[in-house]
């Protein structure tokens, strides 16, 4: 477990958290700008030391004020990711990532060169120097040089900020590839729910320097009475495994868990039993009163209301929606919701474009 109970006040901002979060796994701390999720970060990192404090990641104590404990920054066993790489300009990626290494003892070693070069896929630019390369290569060195201080916990704050969109998504599928192979708990900072919903195992929502909500991501995610569910980038996260694929159109069946319900997803080849985690959003799932196969929306499931909320648009509600034990959200008009009747109890067809699904 990751503990930290953090209470100090800046001029013009206070925090007061209380994280109880997961020892592995990615712990996102997602908020506005402001909320106090860089703060959380640094003070875990011991870069900023909160007046009231106690960080404890998997049994060791980092602070505990009441009891005079504070392991300064470098004693910890962090491995730290900024928005900009900081890249040393006069090495070589190999001289970058051998300065990483050396910040470990040998015998303490747990992630070499090799590994990480191949994890965040940089092989072919070890002898490159940082500013032959691009922005998405450099925060992928960043990484890999945080890694080879074999951490105790990896602390990424708003890596992709800097990042254009194609570069953002060039960069997380080896931030996927991290969560899945490395076993180093992972808080990871962002205001992009749509990068969260894809890396995230456990979300902590904050809002001016508090906690909000903490609980696993599918959870949070389709959780009614947070700001989250009123933004345009609202959604769920549906998480299953292929049970087929269909080369001539390129498209996955992907099992929802504890159910034969499936739904399809234009995606690359993926082996049979592998798991995938897709982003559904609220705005792109539409309900209907029967199922209909004359329509070019291949995903139809049969869904139970749950509850509803006002949207942020006064034209729109949130509707909650069960499938199967998947938690859905809708976002309609008010005068569908009235045409339909929409109701807790009611048993709808939830209706998915498959172009939609985001994975």
């Amino acid at each position: 477990m990751i503990d930290a109970r953090l209470k100090t006040v800046w001029p013009g901002f206070s925090l007061d958290v209380d994280l109880h979060v997961p020892g592995r796994g990615v712990t996102a701390l997602y908020g506005p700008s402001g909320s106090g999720k860089t703060s959380c970060l640094r003070c875990i990192a011991g870069l900023e030391r909160a007046g009231q404090g106690f960080v404890e990641v998997n049994g060791e104590v980092w602070q505990d004020s009441e009891n005079g404990i504070f392991v300064p920054p470098h004693k910890r066993a962090i491995g730290y990711v900024f928005q900009e790489a900081s890249l040393f300009a006069h090495l070589s990626v190999m001289a970058n990532l051998q300065f990483g290494l050396k910040r470990i003892n040998k015998s303490q070693r747990q992630v070499e060169i090799t590994q990480a070069t191949e994890l965040l896929g940089i092989a072919h630019l070890l002898e490159r120097h940082p500013e032959h390369l691009s922005g998405g290569e450099r925060q992928r060195v960043g990484i890999a040089r945080a890694l080879l201080t074999s951490p105790k916990l990896l602390l990424m704050d708003e890596p992709l900020a800097a990042l254009d969109s194609q570069r953002k998504n060039e960069i997380v599928p080896y931030l996927q590839r991290l969560h899945d192979e490395l076993d180093i708990p992972v808080l990871y900072v962002s205001h992009a729910q749509d990068e969260v919903a894809r890396l995230a195992d456990h979300l902590v929502l904050l809002s001016e320097g508090k906690v909000l909500a903490s609980g696993p991501i599918g959870e949070t995610l389709a959780r009614l009475d947070l700001p989250m569910a009123m933004g345009d980038d609202a959604g769920v996260i549906i998480e299953g495994q292929i049970s087929a694929y269909d080369a001539q159109y390129q498209l996955l069946s992907l099992q929802l868990p504890a159910t034969e319900m499936s739904i399809r997803v234009t995606h690359a080849p993926m082996n049979i039993g592998q798991t995938l985690r897709c982003k559904v959003h609220a705005r792109d799932i539409s309900l209907a009163l029967h199922d209909s196969e004359s329509s070019s929306i291949l995903n139809r499931l049969p869904v139970t209301v749950i509850g509803e909320q006002a949207a942020d648009n006064a034209a729109h509600v949130l509707i909650r929606l069960d499938a199967g034990g998947t938690p859905l959200l809708a976002r309609i008009t008010r005068y569908s919701r009235d045409q339909l009747r929409v109701h807790p109890g009611q048993r709808l067809w939830a209706q998915i474009k498959a172009v939609a699904v985001l994975a």
